[in-house]
């Protein structure tokens, strides 16, 4: 049975989006993690760092279901947000794994209400007790990270040079630590004015990206709780990563507020056939 998708970036974040709802004239399409792997796989597929299906929502106006290049379905990817934002246009309320987010987008832009953070150990999760704004532990150079779970889990660590640290290397050995009984998102940021911030982010299930939506959001929001910026729901903080910049908006108390562009790259079908199940 042939499928239709449409490729699309944000940032160079690179995504297959499925539409299988029925207004779409694709039919509901089974997904699983062999199938999900083999598509994103870039020399025998065709390639993406997530895998997106958009399916009913009894609660929201749509379902996005969310798979990384390894097959592994997650709670929250914001780039990709923002991308099924751009996609279906207008206001839209997105049904995630990590909660109901809100799109607005005009254009090739849209903002996204991504929901609150949430900051206990347990929350993240951590696997014991610690202060997530503080955390004791340290990789070789990389010590003294925060945590914050965005709808996905994330571990940033703040260091005078993000593009000096050995991401490729380290970010696995962090992702896969027994210290996170889910994997987490590791992030190396550099604060590089009052208000801005370099960032690099090896992805739980991906690897280093061009951009990471839910990481930009992470940065901000634990460089603001630490004073390291004076980001505020009207002060946007600027995070700029290797594909492009983002604007995040967050203060204590509140949801964050992730804007910045979407692009369509094409469209093509595939064969269910060609990838089992």
């Amino acid at each position: 049975m042939s499928v239709a998708f449409h490729k699309m970036h944000g940032l160079g974040n690179d995504f297959i989006v499925i539409d299988a709802r029925p207004q779409s004239g694709n039919p509901p399409v089974a997904m699983s993690a062999a199938r999900a792997a083999a598509l994103a796989e870039r020399r025998t597929g065709i390639g993406c760092d997530q895998l997106i299906v958009l399916e009913p929502s009894s609660t929201a106006d749509v379902r996005m279901r969310i798979f990384n290049a390894d097959g592994s379905e997650v709670e929250a990817c914001g780039n990709a947000s923002r991308a099924v934002g751009v996609l279906l246009g207008g206001e839209q309320r997105i049904e995630t794994l990590g909660g109901t987010i809100a799109s607005s987008a005009t254009g090739h832009s849209a903002s996204v209400n991504m929901g609150p953070a949430r900051f206990g150990w347990d929350e993240i999760p951590l696997a014991y007790a610690m202060d997530t704004l503080s955390m004791p532990v340290g990789w070789e150079e990389l010590d003294n990270p925060a945590a914050v779970n965005v709808g996905n889990p994330h571990v940033v660590f703040f260091v005078p040079d993000a593009d000096a640290v050995d991401l490729a290397r380290l970010g696995p050995m962090i992702e896969t630590d027994p210290l996170f009984p889910e994997k987490v998102n590791v992030g190396v940021a550099a604060v590089v004015g009052p208000n801005h911030i370099k960032l690099r982010v090896w992805e739980r299930g991906v690897g280093l990206t061009r951009a990471c939506g839910t990481g930009a959001c992470a940065a901000a929001v634990l460089a603001i709780r630490r004073r390291l910026v004076t980001g505020s729901a009207s002060e946007p903080v600027r995070v700029d990563l290797p594909g492009g910049p983002l604007e995040i908006a967050w203060e204590a108390g509140g949801t964050i507020l992730m804007s910045g562009p979407a692009a369509f790259s094409f469209a093509g079908s595939f064969n269910e056939d060609d990838y089992p199940l």
